[in-house]
């Protein structure tokens, strides 16, 4: 197979039409995911459906490994000479709430749902000493790639990875009010949108963050998925969102926030970009810069 670079696959998926049965499941859950509880429990029993899995493949090409759901598209990568480090640009961008909260707090905990090739977690289980990290993944074979493919860990005192649907694990009460950071990447093989995308489950997500609490959400901005989501979003988290500009023909990081409101200078967040950028290797720099250029109304100050 000739590999196609994730800026070429993500291009071609964008531009593809989605098809028939996705539009009507969109459809449906639109009318069957409102926030109240009958919804919700409707939307639990249908989770509930045993699901299919699409095989779990691999390639490399240039030093990185990159891991697949049995086509082309890729569902994330590693580069072998440094396989804790974070390859892709939208990846490294998912990481952007370092701007706004500090993981060496007590009792911090963040969770991503979606393991991929678990770039995310083995940073934040790496860099942040004092921070719990839970990986949520409904694909045994996903998290079974991670620990032998891409040199994720063993469970510890620290990292947990657990086998389960990402939509059961927000409705759990044991999960309210429990995460500082919730990094969302969920994307089947087909790669159109997320698998996940009504109103009540980002309602949820809001509901398992802390106050204050950072949501960092991987979409895809020329697709037709994508201005659904940042109405649900937005509904979710009361206009609370911010986004990057697009990356990798596809691409776009949003940030949703839950508690007190942000009302700071550009300068600061800067500095706080620097002293990121030093600790982590991470282009927190470039972040602020494409914060303040993708946002309406947020010129002279980050008001969110």
């Amino acid at each position: 197979m000739t590999l196609l670079k994730r800026k070429s696959i993500e291009a071609v998926a964008s531009r593809r039409p989605a098809r028939g049965e996705r539009e009507r499941n969109a459809r449906r859950h639109d009318r069957d995911t409102a926030s109240d509880l009958g919804a919700a429990e409707d939307r639990r029993d249908e989770k509930r459906m045993t699901p299919r899995f699409a095989p779990v493949t691999f390639s490399e090409w240039n030093g990185v490994r990159y891991l697949h759901f049995g086509t082309e598209w890729v569902q994330g990568a590693m580069r072998l000479r440094k396989p804790d480090a974070i390859e892709l640009e939208y990846a490294q961008q998912m990481m952007a709430w370092l701007l706004f909260l500090s993981p060496s707090q007590r009792d911090f905990h963040i969770a991503q749902l979606g393991l991929g090739a678990a770039s995310l977690t083995k940073f934040c289980h790496r860099h942040f000493a004092r921070a719990r990290v839970t990986a949520v993944e409904l694909n045994p074979a996903v998290i079974v790639a991670g620990r032998s493919m891409f040199g994720l860990r063993e469970d510890d005192a620290r990292l947990t990875v657990r086998e389960q649907d990402a939509w059961d694990y927000v409705m759990d009460p044991a999960s309210t009010g429990a995460h500082d950071v919730l990094q969302v990447d969920l994307y089947d093989a087909t790669a159109r949108g997320p698998v996940l995308d009504t109103t009540a489950f980002y309602k949820a997500c809001r509901r398992v963050l802390k106050a204050p609490g950072v949501m960092t959400i991987n979409l895809f901005g020329d697709h037709d998925s994508f201005p659904k989501n940042i109405v649900r979003i937005c509904e979710a988290f009361e206009d609370r969102v911010l986004v990057f500009p697009e990356v990798h023909d596809g691409n776009v990081i949003a940030l949703a926030f839950n508690g007190p409101a942000i009302d700071i200078d550009w300068e600061t967040l800067e500095q706080r970009a620097r002293v990121v950028q030093e600790a982590t290797g991470l282009p927190a720099r470039q972040w602020v810069k494409g914060l303040r250029r993708a946002n309406a109304r947020q010129e002279e100050r980050l008001r969110i």
